[in-house]
């Protein structure tokens, strides 16, 4: 998530557990324990340009880190509290707890989107990612704003309780979204006539009416867009093929340097790769600006001329008007291919 949502989660449930006369304060560290995991994007290479997807999301989301992370942050923080007005008040074992219930909603939060959280390391590096949430949501976040800053003013230790509700009662709306979304992406293949070999739904940015729709069937992505509001809609996206390193890149052999981290980044990407046409550069699937098109915004170059040198990272974030139109035509609920309710439900 972004650090704002980050920080006022960590900061709601830190003010849920605390004294009405210090809301405030232990508002600051638990949004400060909240944002803290998110430094670990520090670990970067400038020889190894993927190295830090292996770092982000790792070891400092780890749930048995939690209690070591928080300590970290309670240490940084009274170091300088002396100097600090806001970070004053507290006693120690008041200012840890704080700490220590917003660091411990990161990893978590992180978790409900799809870009994937090491929650198990070290004993596991599987990315755990729920799809139930996009990255940025200001319905998610600006309500609990509102409510964490006014429970620091107002000193009503309820209205932090009401952000936590918020917050639960919007992570339930985010499963029940998504399998609703399942279940409609399920309907496009049986239109299709395919049985998916793997299918996943995530949320498109900032909602969670309108799903990106991906699955795998004979060699080939499908990409589509579903919108599950008060009935289903259908919006027909686009295939292509499934990375095959040894059809696409025979020259790159599996103990070179170009290989390896090709395999590095489809454990990132959970094997949502593909290769863009006319272009050696391979993509992660999972992501576009506009739901249903294959226009991913991230991905690594290769060269296959000098195999054993480290792949080339790629980003990009444009998003045109006709874009822009195009998406908040679906969020809208405008056109699209009505899906039969009934089918959906079943």
């Amino acid at each position: 998530m972004d650090p704002v949502s980050q920080g006022v989660v960590g900061a709601a449930f830190a003010q849920a557990a605390a004294k009405r006369t210090t809301l405030a304060t232990v508002a600051w560290y638990g949004a400060l324990g909240g944002m803290a995991p998110d430094l670990d994007v520090l670990f970067q290479s400038p020889t190894d340009p993927i190295l830090f997807l292996e770092f982000h999301r790792q070891f400092t989301h780890s749930l048995v880190f939690i209690p070591i992370g928080a300590l970290l942050v309670f240490a940084v923080l009274r170091s300088i509290a002396n100097r600090v007005r806001m970070l004053q008040g507290l006693s120690a074992g008041q200012a840890y707890l704080a700490c220590l219930m917003g660091y411990a909603t990161h990893g978590l939060l992180d978790a409900c989107t799809s870009y994937g959280t090491q929650l198990l390391w070290p004993f596991s590096n599987a990315r755990i990612a729920w799809d139930t949430m996009s990255i940025v949501d200001p319905l998610f976040t600006v309500p609990l704003v509102v409510l964490v800053v006014a429970a620091s003013r107002s000193k009503r230790v309820w209205l932090s309780w009401l952000a936590c509700a918020w917050m639960l009662s919007f992570f339930a709306f985010g499963w029940l979204q998504q399998e609703r979304a399942l279940q409609a992406a399920s309907q496009v293949a049986q239109i299709r006539g395919h049985e998916p070999l793997r299918l996943s739904v995530k949320p498109s940015f900032a909602n969670l009416l309108v799903w990106k729709a991906i699955y795998e069937f004979d060699g080939y992505y499908y990409v589509d867009a579903v919108r599950v509001g008060t009935r289903a809609h259908w919006y027909p996206g686009a295939r292509v093929r499934k990375l095959d390193l040894a059809r696409d890149f025979p020259g790159l052999g599996p103990a070179t340097r170009q290989a390896q981290d090709i395999e590095r980044f489809r454990w990132f990407s959970d094997d949502y790769l593909s290769v863009m046409e006319e272009s050696p550069r391979i993509v992660d699937m999972r992501y576009s600006l506009v739901p249903n098109e294959i226009d991913p915004m991230w991905g690594i170059d290769i060269d296959a001329t000098d195999p054993d040198s480290h792949v080339a990272w790629w980003s990009s974030r444009e998003l045109t008007e006709i874009k822009q139109g195009a998406f908040f035509g679906m969020v809208l609920g405008l056109g699209g291919v009505p899906l039969i309710e009934s089918e959906v439900s079943r």
